[in-house]
Order: structure tokens, then C-alpha cells, then sequence
């Protein structure tokens, strides 16, 4: 089974840290704490348009990868 990437997103409602899928970037979504509305969007908070969303995945996916693989030395 492959694993689900994730990303930090704060409530704008609540302020608590949310774990975001990756694949949820630019949909609205409902904190599971207080139940307030949410646009996943990236770190730099805009949400994230439908041509760069795969980009901005694949740039999440890739330094995750990175930071999995170990350094040869």
C-alpha cells in the first residue's frame, strides 16, 4: 500500500495545524476540529491554480524523496 504525502496547513478559523493530502491542493475543505472551511493551498498561502497543481505536487513528492534517500558518501 503506497503512503499519502502531507502537508502542514493552518485553520483560519481555529489556528491549528491541519495535515493536508497533497492530492487536496485547491479543493475546500472542513477542519476536523472546529468544523470551519478551508482552501488547501501551499505554504505560501494562495491557493494553489489547476496548471500548477501537479507542479507544486510534484515538488512537495520530490523533497520528500529526498529527504528519504540517504546521502552517498
Amino acid at each position: 500500500m503506497a503512503k499519502s504525502t502531507y502537508f502542514v496547513q493552518e485553520c483560519p478559523t481555529c489556528g491549528r495545524s491541519l495535515h493536508v493530502r497533497v492530492e487536496y491542493l485547491g479543493r475546500l475543505l472542513v477542519c476536523q476540529h472546529c468544523g470551519g472551511n478551508l482552501l488547501a493551498s501551499d505554504s505560501e498561502g494562495a491557493p494553489t491554480a489547476v496548471p500548477g497543481l501537479m507542479r507544486r505536487a510534484d515538488e512537495l513528492l520530490e523533497s520528500v524523496s529526498r529527504r528519504r534517500t540517504p546521502e552517498c558518501r
